[in-house]
């Protein structure tokens, strides 16, 4: 059973050439094509294809709110976004309205016809151009969170707090960190204050709560 294809761009030799390549495909058909967002819901709407290639900027209605609407209204159609744009304004929207894939359009067709497979397969695609944007947001994210009060607390601190909630002595701590005793005392009164917990207690079951140990033997 071939796939049915349904391309959306603002320029008919983008258009044009894509139609001409993807038909050579023995597995492959293209159903409609559409020079707008608005036109290309339309032709979801009535034709039910498997894939929608998505240009992102388009006058009229763009691919981005296109997206939006299509993925609210027809979930089971794939989108992949055909651009040229890497910017991550760009590959934000387009991902957070429902697209699956985000590919530039300098790919080679071979690199579209692999996103299309692995999208049908229930995978996601992104360029690797846009992978590198994708991951280092996502960097710059993590490295900007702290949900945990366990950011507030030094690598030694962490140290300190898993060995007390494995039930360490304050000695063997600091022995095994080779440092002294009136240092992991100073490091357990600074993680009590910082953790807002009043007893060894309160702090091993801190300790587990985050993962810093199962307390498993």
């Amino acid at each position: 059973m071939s796939t049915r294809v349904l391309l959306v761009d603002d320029h008919a030799i983008i258009r044009e050439g894509l139609r001409s390549l993807l038909e050579k495909q023995p597995d492959m058909e293209v159903v409609a094509d559409a020079d707008d967002g608005r036109k290309a819901i339309e032709l979801v709407r009535e034709l039910a294809p498997d894939i929608v290639i998505m240009d992102v900027t388009m006058p009229g209605l763009n691919g981005i709110e296109a997206t939006r609407l299509i993925a609210a209204e027809l979930p089971d159609v794939k989108i992949v976004a055909l651009s040229i744009h890497s910017q991550r304004r760009f590959v934000a929207d387009m991902l957070s309205a429902g697209a699956v894939g985000y590919i530039l359009k300098e790919c080679l067709f071979d690199e579209l016809l692999q996103a299309i497979g692995v999208v049908l397969s229930g995978g996601r695609y992104l360029s690797p151009k846009i992978a590198e944007v994708v991951v280092d947001d996502y960097v710059k994210h993590l490295s900007n969170i702290s949900d945990s009060p366990l950011s507030a607390l030094t690598g030694r601190e962490r140290e300190v707090l898993q060995l007390v909630a494995e039930g360490k002595s304050t000695k063997e701590i600091a022995l095994e960190l080779h440092v002294s005793t009136k240092t992991i005392e100073a490091n357990r009164r600074q993680m009590m204050d910082k953790l807002g917990v009043n007893s060894i207690a309160e702090l091993t079951k801190y300790a587990v709560r985050e993962g810093l140990t199962t307390l498993e033997p």
